[in-house]
């Protein structure tokens, strides 16, 4: 005699991710963009820091008001922007230019960047780090003073006993050079 089995087949469903799930890849996808996005706006990086974590506790709390049909990063960056705007009413030591309208122009920037071709935010930054590397050693030390420390460009020019309108000249040409080796046309 033979037994038939009486049990339902199980029948596996995908998982559909959690709203947790979902806002920590959008988080970390967009990390490195919403990092450097503050960092045009604020020199001082704790400021950057408590940015960072401040927009992205908000967006954890207006999760449910983010359209998922729309690309997270313009959103991100509009919750930063607000925030940034507000930090400055509040304090504006250690804060670069950021009138609404030179947060539309860097949005807009981002927003070209986001939609041109190929590479990830992580690979372009990435590439942005080998062309930094290959600059003459002068040169990157004016992007990384200026840049990446913050300084303004007279105490720059005091820091490395030049002009400021000679290290302007080198921050222009390393810009440059930055620029052309990015997009491929040089090395």
């Amino acid at each position: 005699m033979d037994m038939v089995d009486s049990t339902p087949a199980l029948r596996l469903q995908p998982a559909t991710p959690s709203a947790h799930e979902v806002f920590d890849i959008l988080a970390r996808q967009n990390a490195d963009m919403l990092t450097t996005y503050l960092r045009g706006l604020v020199h001082r990086p704790e400021v950057v820091d408590d940015l960072f974590q401040e927009t992205m506790m908000v967006a954890w709390r207006r999760l449910a008001d983010y359209d998922r049909s729309l690309p997270f990063g313009p959103w991100l960056r509009g919750i930063a922007g607000r925030l940034v705007m507000e930090h400055r009413r509040k304090s504006a030591r250690g804060m670069l230019s950021c009138e609404p309208e030179v947060l539309e122009a860097l949005e807009q920037e981002f927003r070209a960047f986001e939609r041109s071709p190929a590479d990830t935010f992580r690979d372009r930054l990435d590439r942005l780090v080998g062309c930094l590397d290959r600059l003459p050693p002068m040169m990157r030390e004016a992007i990384d003073m200026a840049y990446g420390r913050g300084l303004s460009l007279s105490a720059l020019a005091a820091a490395v006993e030049s002009t400021e309108e000679a290290i302007k000249k080198r921050v222009q040409r390393a810009r440059q050079m930055l620029g052309n080796c990015i997009q491929g046309d040089g090395a």
